[in-house]
C-alpha cells in the first residue's frame, strides 16, 4: 500500500538507515548495547583501545559516521517548533549526505550542485557537513560561506555558531573549548578555537572581499540570485573562488539554490552538470521528498473524484499518497498560476526553472526542444570557408548538404561588449527544419553583413534575410548604414526584400531586409509560438531555449525579453520560421516580398 511507504526506519545512534557499508558491533556505550557502524571505523588503528572507553568510542565514531555526529554533536533549530534539537537528518538530507560521503570515502574531492524545493534544510546540511570536516577531520582547513546577500550568509554561519556553543565538551577534539573567535579584527572572518580553521563570510554584493582567500571548502548558497551587472559576473566570481580550491580529498564545493528562471549562471551550470559535462554531482530535491509537506484531506473520496490531470499524474505516475497531493493543492492556492507553484515547489528540474512571468512560449514545449540541443563544432567563417577554432563565434552543427536549401537570418546588435549581440542563424529547409549553424558576437555592421554573406554562400547560396531596423536608423562616421545593405545587394543576389510605401515620392519601393515594427513583430512571434508549440523545427542551441523561456508579453501587449535577458537568438528563429512558412515562394524559386500590413 502507498501509506506503507511512509515507514522511515532511521536511527542514527543505532546506525539504522545510515549511509555506507556497515557492520553490527557491540558498544561500550551505556544504553546502546550494539550498533551498525561504518566498516571504516572497524579498520581504524584506534578501534581496539576505544572499545574499553565509551568516550573514546564515541569520538572515534564521530570521525567515521557523519549521521551519528549530527545527532550526537550538532544542535539546530526545529523548522516548525522553533526549539533547539539534535540534528537528525531528514529523508532528502540523508540522500544528499550519502552522495557527499560516497565521494569522501572514495578519496575524491566533494563537488555538488543542488537544485532544491523550499524549506527542507539543504543549507543546514551543507554547513553541518563542512563543520564536521573542520571539527573532526582537518585542522587549518578554511571555508567560505557565500550567499546572494550578506544577511543570508550570516544566517548560515549562525547555524555554525549554535553548533559550537552546544557541542558536547567530552566529544570535542580541539585544543580549547569549541567557539568562534575573531580573526585579525576582521568582521567577516572567524576562527574555530582549537582547530585553526577559519570561516569567512561573503556575498555576491561585495565580491572583492572574498577573492584570493585561502579556502579548502566553499558553500555557495542561492547561487541563482547572485548579482549580475556589466561590472559583476556570477560565473567569473564563482570561478575565481573555486579556482583557488585544490582538487584534493576533503576539499568541497557545494553550490545550492532554488531556481530563478533560465539563462543565468546557475541554470547553465545545472544543465552542464546534469548532462555529466561538469565537475559537480547534480542533485535535485523535489517537494514530495520533504516529509513536512503532508496534509490529510477532510473527505478523501470527494478529493479523489476532483483530481485534475496534473494531480492524477502525481497519483498514478509518481505513486504519491493523498495527503501529499492534498497538501500540494492547498499550497497551490497561494499562487496565481500552476507555473508559480511549480517554480517554488517543483516536481521535476524542468518545472523548477519555469519563468513565473507572463510567458509567451509554452515551457513544456521548449523543454522538449531542449532535448535536441547539443554542442556544435566551434570556429568561424571566412573567405576560405569554415575554419575550426575552440573559442570561435560560429557554432556549426551540420555542414552544407548537396542539394539542400537553407535560410540565413540576421539579428543586428551592437559593436561593444556591453551592447546586444549580433546573431546569424542558419536553418535547413525540410519536412522538419533544423538549426544547423549560428554565429554570435559583437562586430561592426559592415563586417557583420560580410559574415552573413559568407555563411549564405557556404550554405548553398542560401536565402539571406537581415533585420534592417538598426541599419536603417543609425549612421556611422557619416556613412549611412543603408549603404551596407546596398553594397551587400550588389555582391549577393539571393536576398530577402520587402515592399514599402515611400511617403516622399508616394511610390512603393523595394528594400533589402526585414523591418520590425509592432505589426510585423506580432506576426513574427505568433508564427514562432505555433512552431515551438507544435515542434515544427529542431533546435540545437540551449541558449535559444533559454531566450524562449524568458520572453514575455508586457502589460501593454508588446513582446520583449525579461529585464536583464536577451532575445537576439530568438528573433533569428522567428524570421527563419516566417520565411520557411512561405513554401510556395520557396518552391517557385522566388524571393519572399513583404508588403505593409502582411504578406
Amino acid at each position: 500500500m502507498r501509506s506503507d511507504r511512509r515507514a522511515d526506519r532511521f536511527d542514527p545512534l543505532a546506525g539504522v538507515g545510515c549511509s555506507g557499508r556497515r557492520r553490527k558491533v557491540s558498544t561500550p556505550v551505556a544504553g546502546l548495547p550494539e550498533a551498525l557502524v561504518p566498516v571504516e571505523m572497524l579498520k581504524d588503528a584506534g578501534y581496539g583501545a576505544a572499545m574499553s572507553d565509551a568516550t573514546k568510542w564515541k569520538q572515534l565514531r564521530c570521525r567515521h559516521d557523519f549521521e551519528y555526529w549530527c545527532a550526537a554533536c550538532a544542535t539546530v533549530k526545529h523548522k516548525l517548533e522553533g526549539r533547539d534539537v539534535p540534528f537528525v537528518l531528514n529523508r532528502p538530507q540523508r540522500r544528499v549526505a550519502a552522495i557527499m560521503e560516497a565521494d569522501r570515502r572514495a578519496g575524491r574531492p566533494i563537488r555538488l550542485i543542488m537544485l532544491k524545493a523550499r524549506q527542507w534544510g539543504g543549507s543546514t546540511l551543507v554547513q553541518m557537513y563542512m563543520a564536521w570536516i573542520q571539527s573532526c577531520h582537518r585542522r587549518n582547513w578554511n571555508s567560505l560561506i557565500c550567499a546572494h546577500v550578506k544577511d543570508t550568509a550570516a544566517s548560515i554561519r549562525g547555524m555554525y555558531t549554535k553548533m559550537l556553543a552546544c557541542y558536547p565538551p567530552e566529544l570535542w577534539e580541539g585544543d580549547c573549548a569549541p567557539q568562534f573567535k575573531p580573526f585579525e579584527r576582521s568582521l567577516n572572518i572567524r576562527e574555530i578555537s582549537g582547530r585553526g580553521c577559519r570561516v569567512t563570510l561573503g556575498s555576491s554584493e561585495n565580491q572583492e572581499a572574498v577573492r584570493g582567500g585561502d579556502y579548502a571548502m566553499a558553500h555557495l548558497s542561492e547561487t541563482a540570485f547572485y548579482a549580475s551587472t556589466s561590472q559583476r559576473s556570477p560565473d567569473k566570481f564563482i570561478q575565481a573562488i573555486c579556482g583557488g580550491i585544490a582538487y584534493h580529498p576533503y576539499t568541497l564545493i557545494a553550490m545550492e539554490s532554488t531556481a530563478n528562471g533560465v539563462g543565468n549562471y546557475f541554470h547553465s551550470e545545472w544543465l552542464r552538470c546534469e548532462q555529466g559535462k561538469g565537475d559537480k554531482r547534480a542533485v535535485f530535491v523535489p517537494w514530495y521528498e520533504i516529509d513536512i509537506y503532508r496534509l490529510e484531506p477532510d473527505d478523501p473520496a470527494a478529493f479523489i473524484a476532483s483530481l485534475d490531470d496534473y494531480e492524477r499524474r502525481l497519483w498514478t505516475d509518481l505513486g504519491l499518497t493523498l495527503d501529499r497531493i492534498w497538501w500540494y493543492r492547498c499550497k497551490s492556492r497561494e499562487y496565481s498560476s500552476r507555473e508559480q507553484m511549480q517554480a517554488n515547489f517543483p516536481t521535476t528540474p524542468q518545472e523548477a526553472f519555469i519563468n513565473t512571468g507572463n510567458n509567451v512560449f509554452d515551457s513544456a514545449a521548449v523543454e522538449r526542444m531542449r532535448a535536441d540541443c547539443r554542442p556544435g563544432e566551434r570556429g568561424d567563417i571566412g573567405g576560405g570557408g569554415f575554419s575550426a577554432a575552440s573559442n570561435g563565434p560560429l557554432e556549426l552543427w551540420q555542414k552544407p548538404a548537396v542539394g539542400a536549401a537553407y535560410v540565413v537570418t540576421v539579428d543586428v546588435g551592437g559593436r561593444s561588449a556591453a551592447s546586444d549581440w549580433s546573431v546569424i542563424a542558419v536553418m535547413k529547409r525540410g519536412a522538419q527544419p533544423q538549426v544547423v549553424a549560428q554565429w554570435r558576437g559583437h562586430i561592426d555592421h559592415d563586417l557583420l553583413a560580410a559574415k552573413a554573406e559568407q555563411l549564405a554562400r557556404y550554405y548553398n547560396n542560401a536565402l539571406l534575410m537581415i533585420e534592417s531596423n538598426t541599419l536603417e536608423s543609425e549612421n556611422t562616421s557619416g556613412d549611412s548604414n543603408l549603404f551596407v545593405l546596398a553594397r551587400l545587394a550588389e555582391r549577393y543576389s539571393n536576398l530577402y526584400k520587402r515592399e514599402s510605401y515611400d511617403t516622399v515620392t508616394r511610390r512603393i519601393t523595394t528594400r533589402v531586409g526585414f523591418h520590425t515594427n509592432r505589426s510585423t513583430k506580432a506576426m513574427l512571434i505568433s508564427g514562432l509560438i505555433e512552431a515551438v508549440r507544435d515542434g515544427r523545427y529542431i533546435e540545437r542551441d540551449s541558449m535559444a531555449c533559454n531566450e524562449l523561456l524568458t520572453y514575455e508579453q508586457q502589460p501593454g501587449g508588446a513582446y520583449a525579453a525579461k529585464a536583464g535577458y536577451h532575445d537576439d537568438i530568438l528573433m533569428t528563429r522567428a524570421m527563419a520560421v516566417l520565411v520557411l512558412s512561405q513554401t510556395a515562394c520557396m518552391r517557385a524559386g522566388q524571393r519572399p516580398v513583404c508588403r505593409s500590413g502582411g504578406w
